[in-house]
């Protein structure tokens, strides 16, 4: 369990946004959603930790007693968050229900498990349950001054990691054994935590969430190598870039020519105002005019903070505006089942005038000792 330092404001604009979408109090167990508003990352775990936020009156964070002193010694009490304990007898549900007067409608984390979803039910039999994202989901895609920092400083840092790729795809490695040189890197290099790493060679390139396997890496393979993590600011990484070792076959450079394009497309179009689903229509319209739209099998992007993949989706039937602060990959695809992939992968972050991209190493496939 780690702790983090957050503004006292998410708290406060998070329980006026708790009023006007007409809700009673959010219920946050552990996960991303209670990281963001208090810093306070709490291992999940079959005991009840939860922070109940009322749109009238005080916050508090119910936890079992043996996780008390955790809680008190990070962010939680500071931003004015009582902390309740409860023993190993206790119900712990039924001490948060009852210090709520009679809800009616409750937001329930995206994240919560299940059987805490039915637990809640039945101590709160009057209350509506719906998700806390209803209320959540505005204040966590705009990223303050500070959030887009803290996402440039992890973009550098996979950056580098990206700048390092010749000492980790050789000839002879497996994807598995180069995976775990980038993973070592990935934490050298400034983050908390390895999120995932796709190092997908040849064939398995067309395989978008390939990961890693037995592969052998190979003179004239293209290789895909999609990396990120979490740094100790709580905020994430992911960065693709393509790979060659040795001359890429001819097939290869003809469609990556076609994704540089599409992808240079939709950061051209990108900026305040415009849908988030006509990024993707930007990229698509590029690769598909060249005769491979059907082989670009997923949405261009997704947004990105204390999470590796949250709102806004780039994708089809999003019509969520853009606005400034939003942070979202840029990352269209091409696969060719059976033969190779290829996907370039930038963060950016919506501005006064268009974007910034906060990844900035090559785009071009770089060309390794074969």
């Amino acid at each position: 369990m780690t702790a983090r330092a957050v503004s006292p404001d998410r708290l406060s604009h998070a329980r006026k946004a708790v009023a006007g979408a007409g809700l009673d109090a959010l219920l946050i167990t552990p996960g991303p959603d209670l990281r963001w508003l208090t810093g306070y990352e709490a291992l999940p775990l079959e005991r009840l930790t939860c922070l109940v936020l009322p749109a009238d009156g005080e916050p508090f964070l119910v936890a079992p007693q043996l996780e008390v002193p955790s809680v008190e010694a990070s962010a939680v009490p500071s931003l004015g968050i009582e902390v309740v304990g409860w023993a190993e007898t206790e119900d712990a549900y039924a001490t948060a229900a009852s210090r709520l007067t009679e809800p009616r409608r409750v937001g329930l984390a995206n994240r919560m498990w299940a059987e805490q979803v039915l637990r809640f039910r039945d101590a709160l039999p009057g209350a509506e349950q719906s998700l806390a994202s209803e209320v959540l989901s505005d204040l966590r895609m705009r990223k303050s001054p500070e959030e887009v920092d803290a996402l440039r400083r992890a973009g550098q840092a996979i950056d580098r990691v990206h700048t390092r790729m010749a000492e980790f795809l050789r000839p002879g490695l497996t994807e598995r054994e180069a995976g775990r040189e980038i993973a070592a890197a990935i934490l050298a290099e400034g983050h908390e935590t390895v999120d995932f790493v796709i190092v997908g060679s040849g064939p398995n390139g067309a395989s978008p969430h390939h990961e890693v396997g037995d592969r052998v890496l190979e003179r004239g393979d293209v290789v895909v190598v999609d990396i990120g993590g979490t740094t100790d600011e709580g905020y994430c990484s992911d960065c693709t870039r393509m790979y060659s070792l040795g001359e890429p076959p001819s097939l290869f450079r003809d469609y990556f020519s076609v994704l540089h394009e599409a992808q240079v497309a939709a950061c051209e179009h990108a900026r305040p105002g415009v849908t988030a689903e006509s990024v993707d229509a930007a990229a698509r319209a590029v690769i598909a005019a060249a005769g491979y739209g059907e082989n670009f099998v997923h949405r261009t992007g997704h947004g990105i903070g204390v999470e590796t993949h949250e709102e806004p989706y780039i994708v089809e039937g999003n019509r969520t505006v853009l606005e400034v602060g939003m942070a979202f990959s840029i990352e269209p695809g091409i696969y060719l089942p059976g033969q190779h992939g290829a996907r370039i992968e930038d963060i950016v972050v919506a501005t006064d005038d268009g974007i910034e991209r906060l990844n900035v190493t090559d785009r071009d496939v770089v060309v390794l000792a074969g």
